[in-house]
Formats: C-alpha cells, sequence, structure tokens
C-alpha cells in the first residue's frame, strides 16, 4: 500500500487516496510526467500526487468557482512556476481546450465534502438552505426549478431514472399539489415532505437521500457529461497513460464500465474487478462507502475480464 504522509482533515481526505496512488506508482520514475484532473477541488488528489511524483506538471479543471478561486490562491506558487495549469470548465469542456498527451487522468465524481457542508449550495438535507444544487454558480438551471416547474411526468422519470426511487408517484404527487399554493425554496422544506409521504423505512438512511441526489445529477447533468469526456480523455493519454474514476452511483459505474469495455482498442482496464475502498477508510469517512474506482491504461496488451 501506497502511502501519503500528508495530513488530511477526516471531512476533507481524498476518497480512495491509497488507490489512486497505486494506480500512478508507475510514472513515479518517468522523468516527465503530466497529469489531469477533471474535478480539482480543494486539491487533495493532486496535493499527494505531487508528492510522491514532485517531477510531474498538471492540468487542473473544476466548474466550482469556489474551488477555482481557492486554487488560485492555494497554489500561486506551483501555477507561477509553471507546474500548474488551473482551468474553470466542466471535464466535459475537454476537448474544446485541446488538452492532449497526459501520463495520468483523474476524475472524482460526486459532490465534494466542502459543497456538502456550506448550507447555501443546497446539496445536503441535514443542513437547511436554498434549493440550488448547482456546481457550476454560473449557470441558470437551479433543483428549484426543477422542481417547482417540471412536469409531473419528468419528476417521476428523474426520479425512477437518476435516483433509482421504485415508487416515487406520491412524493411527486405531494410535490405537484403542494407548489400550487406556495413553491418548494428551501432543502428543509423539501426534504420534511418526503419524509412525511415516504417516512422512514431503513435506519440511518433519510428517506430523502435518494431524491435529493437525483435532482443533482438532473441540475448538473452528471451522466450525460460522464458519458461524453470519458472517451476524448482516453484518446488524450500517452501510450501507457492511465485514466482513474471515481464514481459514487451505480449509474455512473455502469457508464465508465461500458465505455471503457467498449474501446478495447485503445487499451484495457488494469483491474479484472472493480476497484472499493478499504473498510479502514469507510470507517474514517463516510463518503467513501459508495466508491467504486476503475483504471483504464492505454494501450494495456492482456485482456482482462470485468465486473
Amino acid at each position: 500500500m501506497v502511502q501519503s504522509p500528508l495530513e488530511f482533515s477526516p471531512e476533507h481526505y481524498p476518497v480512495m487516496l491509497n488507490e489512486v496512488l497505486e494506480a500512478f506508482a508507475p510514472y513515479k520514475e518517468k522523468a516527465a510526467v503530466r497529469y489531469f484532473d477533471g474535478t480539482f477541488g480543494r486539491g487533495g488528489h493532486y496535493l499527494a500526487i505531487k508528492h510522491h511524483i514532485p517531477q510531474m506538471k498538471a492540468v487542473v479543471m473544476d466548474q466550482d468557482l469556489v474551488a477555482i478561486d481557492y486554487a488560485k490562491t492555494r497554489f500561486q506558487t506551483e501555477v507561477q512556476s509553471g507546474d500548474l495549469e488551473i482551468i474553470h470548465g466542466n471535464f466535459s469542456q475537454f476537448s474544446e481546450h485541446n488538452l492532449q498527451n497526459f501520463d495520468m487522468m483523474l476524475l472524482d465524481l460526486g459532490v465534494s465534502s466542502p459543497q456538502l457542508d456550506q448550507a447555501d449550495r443546497g446539496f445536503s438535507f441535514y443542513n437547511d438552505g436554498p434549493l440550488d444544487m448547482r456546481m457550476n454558480q454560473q449557470q441558470g438551471l437551479t433543483a428549484e426549478m426543477i422542481v417547482n416547474t417540471a412536469s409531473e411526468n419528468d419528476l417521476i422519470r428523474i426520479f425512477k431514472e437518476y435516483g433509482e426511487v421504485h415508487s416515487p408517484f406520491r412524493v411527486v404527487r405531494a410535490i405537484v399539489h403542494d407548489r400550487k399554493t406556495k413553491a418548494y425554496q428551501s432543502t428543509k422544506e423539501l426534504a420534511g415532505l418526503i419524509e412525511r409521504v415516504d417516512g422512514w423505512r431503513q435506519k440511518g438512511h433519510h428517506p430523502a437521500t435518494k431524491y435529493f441526489m437525483a435532482l443533482r445529477l438532473a441540475v448538473n447533468s452528471e451522466l450525460e457529461v460522464v458519458s461524453a469526456a470519458l472517451l476524448p480523455m482516453m484518446k488524450a493519454l500517452n501510450p501507457g497513460g492511465r485514466l482513474a474514476v471515481i464514481s459514487f452511483h451505480s449509474l455512473e459505474d455502469r457508464i465508465v464500465k461500458n465505455i471503457f469495455r467498449d474501446h478495447k482498442d485503445l487499451g484495457r482496464q488494469t483491474h479484472k474487478k472493480v476497484i472499493v475502498p478499504t473498510q479502514e477508510e469507510c470507517d474514517r469517512n463516510s463518503r467513501s462507502r459508495s466508491a467504486k474506482m476503475r483504471v483504464f491504461e492505454k494501450g494495456a496488451q492482456d485482456e482482462l475480464g470485468e465486473s
């Protein structure tokens, strides 16, 4: 196991950090290494990888303006030295920036801990805030707009397709009925309605969990973004380069698995089975529990099985 001596606070510890470091370990001795991070966040993965592979130069992206502002301040020295380039945008815009020739690439999908912790971002039903859920604060569509304007059929589709809620009908009917007199504006209002209508069916699992996840995926077009971005990123790898993708949703993981499988002409997955976090990590960081990682290596010769 590759250990990083860097210190991270428990709430901001990078997910599956040891597994990421192990995936990129082959490039530790390479003289010139290029790294791309499409979901930079607070730079946790970048910091650890840079510690182990100090010779690397990196291009990083994030659609969250708060993350970009943080990066420009925190990593000012790296930017000035030419070791780091910071781009504001969604990784689906990867091709628009003509980015090529990377040895290591990483996507850590889903919501970051800082986003969850900030009530005004609207991602968490535990913190009362506006029904926002935008990862890119410059985009127009919000969760509030979807909840208050989408048709009954569209809401049912969103919750079933993105949240994998088997029977969202009672919740949707309640939303459509109530919004006629008062629009839903806060996370507390929506979570309260779901809790009241659906009730607690599983201890420790809030009934609003899947509904909020579905809205977040819809607001940010997250599944569509992953589907569109992976192939251009795979093609941008140097021979022997690796793309690691960490997902937190079965639908995301399925997309990653299928795209990696369907492009064996470019390379192969490095592991026969999907990589999951250790129990120790799950105990330390609850966000890791649903994480899955797949690693694609360009030009790998040995065909591996799947899971």
